[in-house]
């Protein structure tokens, strides 16, 4: 039996929150994402459905999600295409109902970009760099960085603490930390002017694409960072390609953003991070039922022993040339 905090997000508790926030619900409930926020989409009398998300218990600070907020406010007044959270008639965007905080978005539909589309990833870019435009005229006070100590040197020290199969721990541990020697060399070129407020989690999930427009949803993991990280996630294949997709989306960021080509040197160290961090992020979280339920590859000698082998081949990209522009 679990006793995970989210065991008590169940249907009856959904209306109810939703209710408490001045909406009354006709009960139709459908479960959008049930392992790291709790998201559904909740019917609502005589009106279209509203998406309501539960916030995870711990993660985030009340500052850092009304920060998270208030940027997508701020994007959404500059008329881009994010979903930003409903504000209600005193003005709040964050609700809490049963020891459980909460926001409610409209419904946006959508499917995701195809990035094998260049037309697509023109947009992507022209898309971003409005996003960045907005996010340099300000900083976050309260979000999270990207930084090597967080996001590789205390993922590497947590999954070495008895999570990663015995056996590899001594593989695991050498190359993480000729890894960790690497990226750290790469990522201190890295100045302050370089941090702005990014999108943060930019993977096709999390763009509903419609009517020729990229509608950003889920800023859930908005935070400080160098421009190119919002950029590299839309980048894969053979180098070639690579080059071909860098340059669509750069021309069309560049329409209301400048582009800073020195960022192309730290791709495959971002790109590092990213793998390393999102290991220990599903570990981290492996006692909420719904993640063993949701990631079933996960966790196994043959994951440890592929995670490996990913990392050894980014530790050979990082040594390799980066993009460049045509």
């Amino acid at each position: 039996m679990s006793d995970h905090p989210y065991d008590r997000v169940g249907p009856g508790m959904v209306k109810d929150a939703v209710e408490s926030a001045g909406y009354l619900s006709d009960a139709r409930l459908l479960a959008l994402n049930v392992y790291v926020n709790r998201v559904y989409q909740v019917g609502i009398e005589d009106s279209v459905p509203l998406i309501a998300k539960f916030y995870r218990p711990e993660r985030w600070s009340d500052a850092q999600i009304l920060e998270e907020h208030a940027f997508s406010l701020e994007l959404q007044s500059a008329e881009i295409s994010v979903v930003a959270p409903i504000v209600d008639s005193n003005g709040n965007t964050l609700h809490e109902f049963d020891g459980f905080r909460f926001a409610l978005f409209e419904r946006r539909g959508g499917h995701p970009p195809e990035l094998d589309n260049f037309d697509n990833l023109l947009v992507l870019g022209r898309t971003l760099g409005r996003i960045h435009a907005v996010g340099r005229a300000s900083q976050f006070e309260v979000r999270q960085q990207i930084t090597v100590e967080r996001m590789l040197t205390q993922s590497r020290e947590f999954l070495l603490d008895g999570f990663i199969t015995q056996s590899l721990v001594p593989a695991y541990s050498t190359l993480t930390t000729d890894l960790l020697q690497a990226v750290s060399a790469v990522y201190a070129e890295v100045k302050a002017r370089d941090m702005i407020r990014i999108h943060g989690d930019c993977h096709v999930g999390n763009i509903l694409w419609r009517d020729d427009t990229a509608h950003f949803v889920d800023l859930d993991d908005c935070c400080t960072a160098p421009a190119i990280q919002d950029l590299w996630m839309f980048i894969s294949g053979e180098r070639h390609y690579r080059q071909l997709q860098l340059a669509e989306l750069v021309e069309g960021y560049a329409e209301f953003c400048d582009f800073d080509p020195r960022q192309l040197r730290w791709v495959e160290a971002l790109r590092t991070l990213r793998i390393t961090h999102y290991a220990a992020w599903l570990a981290r979280r492996w006692n909420d039922p719904a993640f063993p339920h949701s990631f079933t590859w996960f966790n196994t000698e043959r994951y440890w022993a592929d995670h490996i082998l990913e990392l050894r081949e980014q530790m050979s990209a990082l040594q390799e040339e980066p993009l460049q522009l045509l």
